[in-house]
């Protein structure tokens, strides 16, 4: 039986599948704590001990080649992990220690592009020639999806539009700049954008929850910022890359007013008479990060 094997490795859990070629039901899937304050030497060694533990479980021997998604991106000329919130994976040279240690090769995607794939593979946007997958959480990223592949583009970064300066007069950003997207739409910053005009530190979703009742005039203010900035923001990957589909994950891709007045907000900004491809609600929940690192696999 040809199958897929994925890993999907993350700041608090790893997690491996078994998928038949097809990407359907999982023949097997386990998720385990990385550790990662036990370094970079010690996350080799609990990944390798959770394909073990699937070889052992389903008879299957490691397949040649192993799909991954990654938090950060690895460098296209030095093969170096990049851009990681894990900070201990920062410079190092993942896909080929892992090689060393149980013979397959490994492809490696960020967790955006994962989640991009499968969405246009497996889940909601599974039919469209392309899909741009949005993630909108404790950060802003995203993936470019052509024919079922994922375009990495030259350095690796493609569909990083978190990282798009969108107020240059905003706050400043990790990544050295101000006002990215990140900045802006992202469920911290906007939580903070709410609680330095109101004086309340409330979650996300309550604040949406009171701007819906009408009551709160900073909530109305908030949702009115998160709506007017995602169309503009999104606007520029709808001008550039012009997708079919554009799939919203994350936390804040759970705000419904982005399915309607955030749509027609992304309509007056792009460039065209509105937007006419599908804003889709992800359907592979957290099932899309390991199925998307299944399906680097061709």
């Amino acid at each position: 039986m040809k199958t897929r094997w994925g890993i999907d490795l993350g700041g608090t859990k790893i997690e491996a599948a078994v998928l038949p070629w097809d990407g359907s039901i999982p023949i097997a899937r386990k998720r385990i704590a990385t550790e990662a304050h036990g370094g970079y030497e010690h996350i080799l060694e609990r990944i390798v001990a959770l394909l073990t533990e699937l070889s052992q479980n389903t008879g299957f021997p490691f397949p040649e080649l192993i799909g991954m998604g990654t938090p950060g991106v690895t460098d296209t000329e030095t093969g170096l992990l990049k851009n990681s919130n894990t900070v201990c994976l920062i410079g190092k040279p993942l896909a080929r220690d892992l090689q060393a240690l149980i013979g397959a090769k490994f492809v490696l995607a960020n967790d955006a592009n994962c989640f991009a794939l499968a969405e246009a593979t497996l889940g909601a946007a599974k039919g469209y020639p392309t899909t741009f997958g949005v993630i909108m959480g404790t950060g802003v990223g995203g993936g470019l999806v052509v024919d079922g592949k994922v375009l990495n583009g030259r350095h690796g970064i493609a569909g990083e539009w978190g990282h798009n300066v969108l107020d240059p007069d905003g706050l400043p950003c990790y990544c050295g700049k101000r006002g990215c997207v990140e900045t802006v739409i992202s469920g911290p910053f906007l939580t903070r954008w709410y609680k330095d005009r109101s004086g309340n530190d409330l979650p996300l979703a309550q604040v949406v929850q009171l701007a819906r009742e009408g009551h709160d005039a900073v909530a109305v203010e908030t949702l009115e910022h998160l709506i007017s900035s995602f169309g503009r923001a999104l606007s520029v990957i709808v001008n550039i890359f012009d997708p079919h589909a554009i799939v919203l994950g994350g936390g804040v891709g759970n705000v419904d007013e982005l399915y309607t007045r955030g749509l027609d907000s992304l309509s007056k900004n792009v460039f065209n008479d509105g937007f006419r491809g599908a804003l889709l609600r992800p359907t592979l929940g957290d099932s899309a990060g390991v199925f998307g690192a299944a399906m680097l696999v061709s």
